[in-house]
């Protein structure tokens, strides 16, 4: 029997645009995505045996059966490299909160498919994994390669951004669900009245420059979500009131977190967030040859 583990990390988004919809129904997008340290645990065993996948999730109340993404990674990895199955076990231990716009759920099948890469020893490498990945959703193949991304078309077409300047994150999940295509209908219909400039985004990061890039935080969405759970923008609100120097939803939502440049005022904002909302955490970036350790 055969094991490896790696950190599966979240995802923020530092922009977000809605830029059209395709005729299949796929909405086209271009937005700057960035890696944090918030991360899930996930353990591959092979070998094990009993010629089945096996998935455990703990910490979660997660299904862990074929409807689990990080399940649908293994079979599908099975299908694609042809390998038999000796027996998988995968047990994902979840610190992402789930239904957040964090793609916990990506990162954990981007996991998957990474470790079962080196356990069979199949080589397939980053950019044929990004192609098996995107077949599971959008999100994955940048899960897999991490860091700091341009994404556009339906978020598969990726760019490599130089590292983001490091900074302090207060990131907090409110406790509600939030439907990402209920997002996506309610906004083709709604008039979109600030659109993020994601190019000058690209250019901060390159400079280093980090209060230029909270000044740049913009999610096309978070009018849409807001409108749906007021606890968005009272959440960003009280983010700006404990000093961030930037603050948004994160994806469809209903996460949203905020950029601080002291750890004091973060540790604050996280100390008063945290007595009104359990899943509330400080992080920060994380970079491609960090998500990939």
């Amino acid at each position: 029997m055969n094991q490896a583990t790696v950190e599966a990390h979240a995802k923020i988004n530092l922009t977000l645009d809605v830029t059209g919809k395709r005729p299949d129904g796929y909405h086209d997008v271009c937005m700057v995505m960035q890696s944090i340290g918030l991360h899930d645990h996930v353990t591959v065993d092979t070998g094990t045996g009993s010629k089945e996948i096996r998935l455990t999730v703990e910490g979660s109340d997660l299904p862990a059966d074929n409807s689990n993404l990080a399940y649908r990674a293994a079979e599908l990895f099975l299908r694609e490299t042809g390998m038999v199955c000796d027996g998988i076990s995968i047990v994902i231990e979840k610190q992402i909160p789930v239904a957040a716009g964090l793609a916990g759920g990506s990162t954990d099948a981007a996991a998957v498919l990474t470790l079962l890469d080196e356990l069979y020893d199949t080589h397939l490498g980053e950019k044929k994994l990004m192609e098996i990945g995107l077949k599971l959703g959008a999100d994955v193949p940048f899960c897999i390669s991490g860091g700091t991304m341009l994404a556009e078309g339906i978020g598969e077409v990726l760019t490599r951004l130089p590292d983001a300047p490091q900074t302090h994150i207060v990131l907090c999940k409110p406790p509600i669900a939030v439907s990402t295509p209920a997002v996506y209908r309610a906004i083709d219909s709604v008039e979109i009245a600030r659109r993020p400039d994601t190019h000058a985004m690209c250019a901060a990061i390159a400079a280093g420059d980090l209060p230029g890039m909270a000044r740049l935080l913009c999610n096309v969405m978070q009018p849409v979500t807001a409108g749906m759970h007021p606890e968005v923008n009272e959440i960003c609100s009280m983010l700006y009131t404990c000093g961030a120097m930037g603050a948004i939803m994160s994806g469809s939502g209903p996460s949203n977190f905020g950029l601080f440049e002291r750890l004091e005022d973060a540790q604050t904002a996280c100390h008063t967030l945290g007595m009104q909302y359990t899943e509330t955490y400080i992080t920060d970036f994380c970079t491609a040859s960090q998500v990939k350790r």
